[in-house]
C-alpha cells in the first residue's frame, strides 16, 4: 500500500515551500524588518505540517531557517548571520517551527482519532439498542461478533455458550491481554499464537466467550481492545437478561 498523496507531496513542499517563500521575501528585504519575514516562514511551516505530517514540518521548520539565513539576513546569499539579533531570529524561527510542527502534525492526529471514536461509539450505541429491543440474545451476540471481526481486524470469531473450557489466552476488561499467570504485550508482540477468548459477562455471570482468531501481524490498539470489552459485555447483558442457556 502507498502513502497518502498528501504524505508523498508534503516532504517536496517542506523543502520547496520555504525555498520560494524566502525567496519572494527577499524582494522587499529592505523594506520589512528581519522579524516579519520568520513569522511568514512560520506559517509555512504551518501549513506543510498541516498537509503532511510531523517529520515534514520539522524539514520545514529546517528549511526555513537555512533560508532564512541565506535570503534575508546580511551577508545576503551566503549561509553566514553576522548580525546578533538576526541569529537570535533565526533560532527562534527554527524552534517555534519545529514546536509548531509538531502541534499541526498532532492536530491532523488527533481529527484521525476523533474520526474513528465516533465510528466506536456508533458500533457501541447501536448493540445497546439491539440489546433492548432484540427478540432472541442470539441476535445481539451474532452482531457483536461481527463487530468484533472489524474492530479487531480479526480473520475470524466465533461465540462458544456456557462453560469454559480450558484456558486459552484472555483478552481482559482493562485491554489487557492474559497468556495463564502472565500479561502478554500486545502492542509490542501482537496477538498470542491460536485464538484469544473474551468472555461475555454481566452482574457477575458469566454467559459465554467470544473466541478471536486474530490476522497474522495485526496490533489492535487499546482504543479498539477496549471497545471490544465493551461490545462483549453488551452481549453478556444481552444473555443475562434472557436467562440460563444451554450450551448449544
Amino acid at each position: 500500500m502507498g502513502f497518502p498523496l498528501r504524505d508523498r507531496i508534503a516532504p517536496a513542499a517542506a523543502l520547496i515551500g520555504p525555498f520560494l517563500a524566502a525567496l519572494m521575501l527577499s524582494l522587499f528585504r529592505t523594506s520589512v524588518s528581519g522579524t516579519d519575514p520568520a513569522l511568514v516562514l512560520v506559517v509555512v511551516v504551518v501549513a506543510v505540517s498541516a498537509i503532511g505530517n510531523r517529520w515534514a514540518g520539522a524539514v520545514a521548520a529546517l528549511s526555513s531557517a537555512a533560508w532564512f539565513d541565506f535570503f534575508l539576513t546580511p551577508p545576503y546569499q551566503r549561509f553566514s548571520i553576522a548580525s546578533t539579533d538576526n541569529v537570535e531570529t533565526a533560532v527562534l524561527l527554527l524552534a517555534v517551527g519545529l514546536v509548531v510542527s509538531q502541534l499541526a502534525a498532532r492536530a491532523r492526529r488527533l481529527r484521525v482519532i476523533t474520526v474513528t471514536d465516533a465510528d466506536h461509539l456508533a458500533r457501541i450505541h447501536d448493540t445497546a439498542l439491539l440489546v433492548q429491543s432484540a427478540t432472541s440474545p442470539d441476535l445481539v451476540v451474532e452482531q457483536v461478533r461481527r463487530q468484533l471481526v472489524d474492530v479487531l481486524r480479526l480473520q475470524g470469531c466465533r461465540f462458544e455458550y456456557g462453560s469454559l473450557l480450558g484456558q486459552p489466552p484472555r483478552l481482559e476488561q482493562d485491554g489487557s491481554v492474559v497468556v495463564g499467570h502472565r500479561r502478554w504485550d500486545v502492542d509490542r508482540d501482537g496477538w498470542p499464537e491460536g485464538e484469544t477468548e473474551l468472555r461475555a459477562s454481566a452482574s457477575g455471570h458469566y454467559s459465554g466467550r467470544f473466541m478471536l482468531r486474530p490476522l497474522p501481524g495485526t496490533v489492535p490498539s487499546l482504543q479498539a481492545r477496549l471497545v471490544a470489552v465493551t461490545l462483549a459485555d453488551h452481549a453478556g447483558a444481552a444473555l443475562d437478561t434472557a436467562g440460563p442457556v444451554l450450551d448449544r
